[in-house]
């Protein structure tokens, strides 16, 4: 295969190529309901790639409908019952109205599109110092001012008024009316109410396209393959070898009966397995040290230590999907094949990496036409135990959910030459981060060298890049670094239309729709808790440096007494 590529590239034919997550492919996918389809990476336009708990069916606020048949309950159904929000009922007008104003009374630090703009004129008298000191009290109760000016009073010419418009919440603006009476000759408060939320509807959700809500509803998409699986193509080197077909059919069985929360079944390889993974593992850690990210290089060693990554042995995925649980959150789940790019996608939302279990045949070890554990577990893997990347994939996850088909195939494209065939910028030097590269020993060489185009990450325009298959990329994409592409994968993010945004909740495993002040208030609630505990960390850190800085200022005197006494003798 490398000898291919090679050929390819002096003679501009186009040959195979080891595999890239992102297959240029049109399929339709199965619509008998039994018929099962996994992999992420064949998407609705042939250039693009591989690919709520207070939603769990709460963004709907809806009464729940009562079967017919009445069922006796557990304790541990009753309470799972009563922690769905779809089980809250808001009964009128008036009840969504206080729950709203208990929203704006949150006492947050900016509660902008949640409860009240506010401007406050004030009069103050002519004398230095009296702005100043008024200001003060803004500042002292943390209200962000948004814009001030000053008039002549039309009442007293002594007397100048102050105009400000301001964000901050019910308490403060109580406690800054408060003491600003003390301050000023005379204070008006004007309120800009945001109109009310309305309740939602199922009109809402009409022309969205159905997404999961929770991590168990992968459960209903992570069988929908849309190629390969126990099917092969005739031109796939494994197409004339029946026991290596049987293995497929093997593997795909674990795939196919696996259920979220379950155990990943262990696999006991084979001798011609082993071998196989063995060579492409020889080869590529080879060019690692050289040509991989930093990040990918920092995984490595644990992925040794605690997954068992050696040239002989191939790892579990239960394994990876422990060690993955404890650094990142991510997890694995057993796949078949494709899956379209809408629901490998969907996977990364809940941080599930859909991942095969066989690898390629045995008769070319450099090249498959499918994604195998190979490109699954040396190309993906390391990346997803670094936080900073793993935030960055569960972003563009989240981004895909409630997205029309051609927004899905943009934010596929966009995967497709990030996370399978990124570049990023390293100590003034462009290294490796994507999966694609990372797995594939001839393109991994070609993507450094001066002969390949390399452009700046941009999803706007990466988006209208065509994705190749058969041969080297005609452009490869490089970021500053991951924190710079998520600013740049969110800001992209947020051009998608669909009338809400979306929130993983990490406790429930769900995700949260966001669609009105009151899904927003309760998520304000959370997040003010968390903002306490920042505060109060930062609030140590300067204690501990006020007392570091006290500890050098006493000891330096200290220090130049004793190098005095020193040259006195």
């Amino acid at each position: 295969m490398e000898r291919q590529k090679e050929r390819a590239s002096q003679n501009g034919t186009a040959p195979q190529k080891t595999f890239e997550r992102g297959a240029s492919i049109t399929v339709e996918p199965p619509h008998h309901p039994g018929v099962a389809n996994i992999r992420g990476i064949v998407s609705l336009e042939p250039q693009s790639s591989r690919g709520a708990a207070y939603m769990r069916n709460s963004a709907r606020i809806m009464k729940v409908h009562e079967s017919d048949e009445k069922r006796d309950y557990g304790k541990e159904e009753k309470f799972k019952l009563k922690r769905r929000c779809s089980s809250i009922i808001i009964e009128d007008d008036r009840d969504i109205q206080n729950l709203e104003e208990n929203i704006r009374n949150l006492g947050i630090a900016s509660p902008s599109g949640i409860g009240k703009t506010t401007s406050i004129v004030f009069s103050l008298r002519n004398t230095v110092g009296c702005l100043v000191n008024a200001l003060k009290v803004f500042e002292e109760n943390n209200i962000n001012v948004v814009h001030i000016e000053s008039r002549k009073s039309e009442k007293n010419d002594s007397m100048f008024d102050i105009y400000v418009d301001l964000e901050t919440d019910y308490i403060r603006l109580q406690e800054l009316i408060k003491r600003l009476k003390k301050q000023v000759a005379s204070i008006t408060l004007n309120d800009f109410p945001i109109p009310q939320s309305p309740a939602l509807t199922p009109d809402n959700f009409a022309t969205t396209p159905w997404f999961p809500r929770t991590v168990s509803d992968l459960d209903r998409t992570a069988n929908r393959v849309l190629m390969y699986g126990t099917e092969l193509d005739a031109d796939h080197p494994g197409f004339t070898d029946k026991v290596y077909r049987q293995r497929r059919l093997h593997f795909a069985t674990i795939a196919m009966n696996y259920r979220h929360g379950e155990p990943i079944p262990r696999v006991e390889y084979t001798e011609d397995e082993r071998k196989t993974w063995g060579t492409v593992f020889r080869e590529l850690t080879k060019l690692y040290p050289t040509h991989a990210c930093r990040e990918y290089l920092r995984s490595w060693p644990l992925l040794k230590e605690f997954c068992g990554y050696r040239e002989d042995n191939i790892p579990q995925l239960q394994d990876i999907s422990e060690f993955l649980k404890a650094q990142t959150g991510f997890t694995l789940r057993p796949v078949a094949g494709y899956l379209s790019s809408r629901d490998f996608l969907a996977g990364l939302a809940f941080r599930v990496f859909h991942c095969t279990q066989y690898i390629r045949h045995q008769s070319d070890p450099l090249y498959t036409p499918e994604p195998d554990c190979c490109h699954e577990l040396m190309g993906h893997v390391p990346l997803f135990a670094d936080p900073s990347f793993a935030q960055f994939s569960h972003e563009i996850g989240l981004a895909s959910l409630g997205a029309s088909d051609d927004e899905v195939a943009k934010l596929a494209t966009c995967y497709f030459f990030s996370v399978e065939f990124g570049l990023c910028k390293q100590d003034g030097e462009l290294r490796v981060y994507g999966a694609g590269l990372l797995s594939s020993i001839s393109e991994l060489k070609h993507a450094l060298t001066d002969r390949a185009m390399k452009k700046p990450f941009d999803p706007i325009t990466t988006c209208q890049q065509e994705c190749l298959v058969t041969t080297f990329q005609d452009v490869y994409f490089y970021a500053e670094s991951f924190e710079e592409a998520k600013e740049q994968m969110r800001n992209f993010a947020s051009t998608i239309k669909r009338p809400f945004a979306i929130r993983f909740n990490p406790y429930t495993q769900s995700v949260d729709v966001l669609d009105n002040t009151r899904c927003i208030g309760y998520l304000v609630s959370e997040v003010k808790g968390e903002l306490c505990i920042v505060s109060d960390a930062l609030r140590r850190v300067q204690l501990l440096e006020k007392e570091k800085s006290k500890r050098l200022t006493f000891e330096k005197p200290k220090e130049n007494s004793i190098d005095e006494e020193e040259a006195s003798h």
